[in-house]
């Protein structure tokens, strides 16, 4: 199953949010976490080969000329902070083992994913 890949700010969020429901022992051992949440907790260092930007830039370019989407509106002007090319990128992922979890877990903290929160 694939995993649900979230920067250090999002995971910070949705873990204070997981906090208020579940006792910290949840959090300690990691079977319990496996067996309560459905997923376990994983840090990983990634190495990024073309940033996914560019490809939403090229989309975002050709949506650009066929409208009238002004640069003030441009989500790509929002960001504070974009990976380049062959830098390194610290990421949580969650490994899911139940899909009904999984999917619970989408539902439930996708403003928190998405920065709506």
């Amino acid at each position: 199953m694939k995993p649900i890949i979230l920067t250090v700010s999002q995971w910070q969020n949705i873990l204070a949010e997981l906090h208020k429901e579940h006792p910290r022992t949840v959090f300690m051992i990691r079977d319990k976490m496996r067996k309560v949440l459905g997923f376990t907790v994983r840090e990983h260092n990634g190495w990024v080969d073309k940033p996914k930007r560019e490809y939403e830039r090229e989309y975002l370019e050709h949506q650009q000329r066929q409208s009238t989407l002004t640069k003030k509106n441009d989500p790509f002007t929002m960001l504070d902070w974009e990976p380049q090319k062959g830098q390194s990128v610290f990421e949580i992922h969650l490994d899911f083992y139940s899909e009904g979890k999984r999917t619970m877990f989408l539902l439930k903290f996708s403003e928190y994913m998405h920065g709506t929160r």
